[in-house]
């Protein structure tokens, strides 16, 4: 089924009276998730965001609590604002990540509330990708650029129209109101066949590749990977699947906040312990951890590979470190630690 994007449009903006809504925006240096109060806002023609829109879910900076002491006594806070959301032309890619950071902070023995919270008052309107850039290999993740694995909503662009597939009760409910829905065309249902056939130019083999680290934690393949990286972080902070963070207490007086922050695994003071002693204080170590943990460790704890082949943390590395060829190398290493 499809309906005219004027009469999406309408629907959208009628939208925004009940609903955080966050698009795909364009600013200075690209695309990004923003929110917005009208289709009009929205960037309808893109590769991929600068940034993941993981953020709206997973503050980059996020205040958790706020606690006062008068006296004896201390009079503590939580500071989790919660509103209804749209999430809205969410990538395949994106709507994989979101199904991974489940895993992290809304599973059956751990359920985030700040995070829980968000998700289940979220609505994802997911958007097949019409274009695809040469640094995205999520068909070797398992996605392809058409997937709606992880999406309430699912459209496919047509030009004037979108074909719409609702998938989730959420979705459902969302869209009970559009009664504009139509049939598609021969030529319209011809360009969504090709549409959902396509695949990325770039590839990677990932099917062995967890058994392959399993044996490889003293391989001497670490030794010389590092070497360009700046531990900058740029990759991490791109990553629609990265969940490090940070706790710190700001106090002023008799007042303080305990805030989240995101980390990164790349960051020299990341391990650093209170004692002074930091058992990855080398770049070999931590970017030994950040190729084990993303597709051998968060696969043996739940089940799939920490990656979804976005392509960020290529584009974003300022001296060209190619996850993908990480990858190739760790296929290839010839020397493995039994």
């Amino acid at each position: 089924m499809k309906i005219s994007k004027e009469k999406f449009g309408q629907a959208f903006d009628a939208l925004a009276a009940d609903y955080q809504i966050i698009a795909p925006v364009s600013e200075a240096g690209g695309v990004n998730y923003l929110a917005v109060k009208s289709f009009s806002e929205v960037k309808q023609d893109y590769l991929n965001s600068k940034l993941p829109p993981k953020s709206f879910l997973f503050p980059q900076h996020e205040k958790l609590l706020t606690y006062k002491k008068e006296g004896k006594d201390v009079t503590v806070k939580t500071e989790l604002q919660v509103e209804k959301s749209v999430l809205f032309g969410i990538r395949p890619c994106d709507a994989k990540a979101m199904l991974l950071l489940d895993k992290v902070f809304k599973n059956d023995e751990y359920r985030d509330p700040y995070y829980y919270e968000r998700r289940d008052n979220s609505v994802v309107i997911g958007q097949a990708c019409n274009k695809i850039s040469p640094s995205c290999f999520c068909s070797s993740m398992g996605i392809s650029p058409a997937s709606s694995e992880g999406s309430d909503i699912f459209l496919i662009d047509l030009g004037d129209s979108y074909q719409v597939e609702v998938i989730t009760e959420k979705g459902k409910a969302l869209m009970a109101g559009l009664q504009e829905l139509s049939e598609l065309s021969a030529d319209e249902q011809a360009l969504v066949d090709t549409i959902k056939s396509a695949q990325t130019s770039s590839k990677v083999d990932v099917a062995t590749i967890t058994a392959k680290l399993d044996k490889m934690f003293d391989s001497p393949f670490w030794d010389s990977l590092h070497e360009k990286c700046l531990s900058c972080n740029a990759c991490t902070f791109s990553c629609p699947t990265c969940h490090c963070f940070d706790i710190s207490e700001e106090v002023h007086k008799n007042e303080g906040s305990r805030v989240r922050t995101w980390d990164g695994c790349m960051a020299p003071l990341f391990t650093l312990h209170g004692s002074g002693h930091n058992p990855r204080d080398k770049k070999k170590a931590r970017w030994r951890q950040r190729m084990m943990h993303k597709f051998n460790y968060f696969v043996h704890n739940n089940g799939d590979i920490a990656c979804v082949g976005c392509g960020r943390c290529i584009k974003s590395c300022p001296v060209n470190l190619d996850i993908r060829q990480v990858i190739d190398g760790v296929n290839n290493a010839e020397l493995v630690v039994d």
